[in-house]
């Protein structure tokens, strides 16, 4: 099940609960939250073992899942919570440093939706409280499947995408995504040879890209591949070192001016767009810290629409799950280009706003689930040119 589906409770509100050590932190999150329109905290905790003695009765929506904790730590928690409350979405929150990324990167392994920085509140002042605020909230929302129906975007605006670096103080409104059962207009799928794989992702990005890359493995040494995800430097890094030990393929995050080769991973770091560039007869990696595109840096967008020149035809572009709608306007350079582009389907996605953007904008050959996606792709990249 999606995560647009309606909140449960009787008040008809998303319900939260908080897991969290610090009660300064609890009670200044617990007033945002009660201030949504459409959330409310119904259960708190200050170590793993106290949420799991309180979630049979809490039956929370989100879990807001602190990662340091005495007692009980929230990794050691969370294969019990997800039990009590299998159909809860975990955001995981850890102050930003290698080791909690690769805690919180084991942690969205094992079944949370989401990750969230949180900023040193007494060391970082009233911005980045502000910031936190702002993420926290549009998270929530978003896991929660909270109505924004009235809160759509002005014509010709793209809404924001999840995690990444977000512009401060500029929180722009989305358009909600239509269900799966709706009527979508698709393409055909390209003939042509692929010369490129390039992947979009948000929330639920880490996992799906790992189950995908599992089948993919073995079947990637022909053709570059590039990827998007919403999170930061550390995070990316530690995601390219994942996916390049998990398929055997050298590279991980992508360098300024390094060449585009076949068998290699890219992947866009934290706070930089990425994209393909031309120099001569060489394509090569370009990054930039460039204007945020759909409130995030690195966006789908600017690497999509680069592809889409370079490769054209050749290109095969997938998106996974993920909150708001980057990458639908990058899907469509890349199909009216000639090239493919595949969604994650909403049954299998953690939040179906990025795949079901690209969808309802007409630009891909279909929505599959990431086993079918994985043999789709799979037998695409073993087509061999033929002329």
């Amino acid at each position: 099940m999606g995560a647009r589906s309606q909140p449960v409770g009787d008040t008809g509100r998303a319900r939260v609960m908080l897991v969290e050590d610090s009660a300064v932190v609890r009670g200044m999150v617990r007033n945002w939250v009660d201030a949504m329109d459409g959330a409310e905290v119904v259960a708190s905790a200050d170590n793993g073992q106290v949420a799991l003695n309180k979630i049979g009765a809490a039956k929370p929506d989100v879990i807001i899942l602190d990662i340091e904790m005495p007692i009980m730590d929230g990794l050691t928690a969370l294969p019990g919570l997800l039990r009590a409350a299998p159909g809860a979405k975990v955001l995981v929150a850890s102050t930003l440093s290698r080791r909690n990324a690769e805690v919180s990167l084991k942690a969205m392994a094992l079944g949370a939706a989401d990750y969230i920085a949180k900023p040193s509140f007494q060391r970082d002042g009233n911005d980045a409280r502000a910031d936190f605020k702002n993420e926290l909230i549009r998270k929530i929302t978003g896991l929660a499947g909270i109505n924004r129906a009235s809160e759509t975007a002005p014509p010709g605006s793209v809404a924001p995408g999840s995690g990444g670096t977000r512009e401060p103080g500029k929180h722009q409104k989305w358009e909600p995504i239509p269900a799966a059962t709706a009527n979508f207009a698709l393409r055909r799928a390209s003939v042509a040879p692929v010369r490129a794989l390039v992947v979009g992702s948000s929330t639920g990005g880490p996992a799906a890209l790992t189950k995908l890359f599992t089948i993919l493995k073995g079947h990637l040494d022909r053709v570059p591949v590039l990827i998007t995800q919403h999170m930061p430097a550390t995070f990316t890094a530690l995601l390219g070192e994942n996916l390049c030990r998990l398929t055997g393929l050298e590279g991980g995050e992508a360098k300024d001016c390094e060449p585009v080769v076949p068998g290699r991973i890219y992947v866009a770091p934290g706070g930089f767009h990425m994209r393909v560039v031309q120099d001569g007869a060489q394509a090569r990696i370009a990054l930039d810290k460039g204007p945020t595109v759909n409130h995030c840096r690195p966006a789908v967008d600017p690497l999509f629409e680069s592809v889409s020149t370079i490769y054209r035809s050749g290109v095969l572009a997938l998106i996974l799950t993920g909150m708001g709608t980057d990458g639908a306007q990058g899907a469509i350079k890349v199909a009216d280009a000639g090239g493919s582009v595949m969604a994650q389907d909403e049954k299998s996605s953690i939040v179906w706003g990025m795949p079901g953007a690209a969808m309802n904008a007409g630009a891909c050959v279909g929505a599959f689930g990431l086993e079918e996606l994985g043999k789709r792709v799979t037998v695409k990249l073993g087509a061999r040119d033929k002329s």
